[in-house]
């Protein structure tokens, strides 16, 4: 049976990226017959590298079959998996996020969670010496998965490690890291194709706290204003959003990259208080702009109080 690799049902860049790094090296190096596939449709950074690449986008599936065998990477969390992950047959998980539960597996499996920025930086490890074996397309992806989501090494998720990494595969491509994040970033940053509703969970991810239910939504981005320019219009959307996806409400943080800092889209009062006691800081209008905020894993969530 192929074995399935996938990441969560938003794929950015790493989880667009890693499947297809793994399933070259089950494929490849170990003998393992196995498939990229993807749980929904690439953000636009995800798609610029596949086709700067010369990659083909995975196929996206949205169920899973009982019994099917599969890889997870970049997530451990069943809210963003498929409904029926459970009867899947998961034989191993890589992953950089906290360990969230709720997975059944029809046996051991081999687990990976490191902290480090980036799932792609676990798997360069885990290969060990077979990353000799790397073509430059392969290398291509893990690095961009790493400068995506360190967002170029600004990021605080980002360590030494994840740094020693992306330098030495851009060593080896020929790659210039500054010129090539500004490609990245800028594909990232054209958001004029999507709807309110698409931007709202393009990047977005299901978190509880003081009893309510929340989509925390991130766009990261060098051009800011293109996104607050559509403020009245995201935060009217942020209700059909909440309705159909079954949380309380949206939070939306458009974090600029080059300003390291983001700003949080404040449409009621609820999210008002969730602003105020989560950083510290007074809301007098429908936005706070948050210095210093860009990380949603390490800044955002574990700070978020009603």
């Amino acid at each position: 049976m192929t074995t399935l690799v996938f990441g969560h049902k938003s794929p950015d860049t790493d989880s667009t990226g890693s499947p297809l790094i793994w399933a070259w090296y089950l494929n490849e190096v170990k003998g393992v017959e196995a498939k990229a596939v993807l749980l929904g449709e690439p953000n636009t950074e995800a798609a610029f590298v596949l086709k700067r690449w010369g990659q083909e986008k995975p196929e996206i599936i949205s169920e899973i079959a009982a019994g099917q065998r599969c890889v997870i990477v970049d997530t451990n969390n069943p809210a963003e998996l498929p409904a029926a992950i459970n009867d899947a047959n998961v034989v191993q998980i890589i992953d950089h996020h906290k360990l969230v539960g709720g997975l059944e597996t029809k046996g051991p499996i081999d687990i990976t969670i490191r902290p480090l920025a980036c799932t792609a930086t676990i798997m360069y490890d885990l290969m060990g010496d077979d990353t000799a074996k790397m073509t430059d397309d392969i290398k291509a992806l893990a690095l961009s998965c790493i400068l995506s989501d360190t967002l170029e090494f600004r990021s605080p998720t980002t360590t030494e490690h994840d740094v020693e990494v992306a330098k030495t595969l851009a060593r080896e491509l020929g790659v210039s890291i500054p010129d090539y994040a500004a490609e990245m970033f800028a594909a990232k940053s054209d958001v004029s194709a999507f709807s309110d509703a698409e931007l709202l969970r393009m990047d977005s991810k299901e978190y509880e706290v003081g009893g309510k239910s929340f989509r925390v939504s991130v766009l990261e981005t060098t051009a800011p204003g293109i996104v607050l320019d559509r403020k009245d219009s995201l935060m009217a959307s942020m209700v059909g959003v909440a309705e159909e996806d079954g949380v309380d409400q949206v939070l939306l943080f458009i974090v600029d990259i080059l300003n390291e800092e983001a700003t949080l889209l404040v449409p009621n009062d609820l999210v008002k208080s969730v602003a105020e006691k989560s950083f510290a800081t007074a809301v007098s209008g429908d936005t706070v702009v948050l210095p210093g905020i860009m990380s949603r894993k390490k800044q955002i969530i574990p700070n978020l109080a009603l």
